[in-house]
């Protein structure tokens, strides 16, 4: 099999490239990125060198650019993670999530329609249920509420993903998943955040009273429900994909000191975000049903792998941060150089 994933830079998706590429679930993989903020070609740098791999530096957003992928390479799957997809950059800054995680989605649907791509996965958000009470679990008919523009965009775009479903017969399937953790994560969400923060004796800034409830997915398991997905999802369906690990942020935040080692003094409460949704949660049954899957790695050994990670890798995280990366992207990309 030949995959085209988008966003292959970024944190799920890159683990998806290494993973597919490790496992042979791909005999090929194509790796479509725009590398914008979170995009890093060091998430890939283990299989850079692999015959299978391949690398296009380009936009979902850019028709010209997806059709001439999609003729040049003929994938024989698209796993679409490309998306802007934090909810703070999408209320300080709603235009960019609409342009990349709706209007690209639909430029991607289009030439996969045109060019027959055999199968779609559509990888979404479990943010486009909104908050839940207790103690209610959002299935995939769970009515949608999004909350953020971020969630809103990925609403949309999931809808649209099924229209074409409904109207083409494109073989395709939605995923919703739900908040992910693990290695090569920026160092802008709440877990990479804390413990870059904590390693270095910085506050680590809590929103408002800290109950907000996630379920906590690590990152390899997601990769590997996706490819469940793949081999056993059926066309037009959603599946929800969660870590069965629901905790508060602040429980989160006071493990993630107790395994560096750092005090609870370092925590400082901040304003709460606007509209900031209090309990997030979803049920797996559909998808373990239907396919077998079932997270491995429970909370706590993935949260200690995640904490050496990053205490092993302080070097990538500080280049992150001074934009080391992000000046090497645009000495080597700017200039629409060749990119495979």
């Amino acid at each position: 099999m030949k995959l085209l994933v988008t966003g292959g830079a970024g944190f799920i998706g890159s683990c998806f490239v290494r993973t597919a590429l490790a496992e042979g679930w791909a005999a090929q993989v194509v790796n479509f990125d725009k590398l914008t903020y979170a995009g890093n070609l060091e998430n890939v740098a283990p299989v850079a060198e692999h015959p299978g791999y391949r690398f296009i530096h380009a936009d979902i957003c850019d028709e010209d650019s997806v059709e001439q992928a999609l003729r040049d390479e003929a994938p024989d799957a698209i796993v679409h993670f490309a998306a802007e997809s934090h909810v703070d950059r999408s209320i300080h800054s709603p235009a960019p999530v609409i342009q990349t995680n709706f209007n690209g989605t639909f430029t991607l649907l289009e030439a996969s329609r045109r060019r027959n791509i055999g199968q779609f996965v559509h990888v979404s958000t479990d943010e486009v249920y909104g908050s839940i009470a207790e103690p209610h679990e959002a299935d995939e008919r769970y009515p949608l509420q999004a909350s953020s523009p971020y969630s809103a965009s990925k609403a949309g775009s999931d809808l649209l993903a099924l229209s074409y479903y409904t109207t083409y017969k494109m073989n395709l399937s939605v995923t919703r998943a739900s908040n992910n953790y693990g290695p090569y994560q920026f160092p802008e969400k709440l877990i990479p955040l804390m413990i870059s923060n904590a390693l270095e004796d910085k506050p680590l800034p809590v929103y408002g009273d800290g109950q907000q409830v996630r379920d906590w997915l690590y990152v390899e398991d997601h990769c590997r429900a996706i490819k469940a997905v793949l081999d056993k999802g059926r066309a037009g369906e959603i599946y929800n994909i969660g870590g069965n690990c629901s905790l508060p942020n602040l429980d989160v935040v006071k493990r993630i000191l107790k395994a560096t080692g750092k005090p609870d003094s370092l925590i400082t409460r901040v304003m709460d975000r606007p509209g900031h949704d209090r309990r997030y949660a979803l049920t797996n049954a559909k998808l373990t049903g239907e396919t077998g899957w079932e997270p491995r790695v429970n909370f706590e050994q993935g949260l200690q792998a995640t904490v050496d990670w990053y205490t092993r890798n302080r070097n990538w995280v500080e280049k992150i941060k001074s934009g080391e990366y992000r000046r090497f992207y645009e000495l080597n990309y700017s200039n629409e150089k060749p990119s495979r």
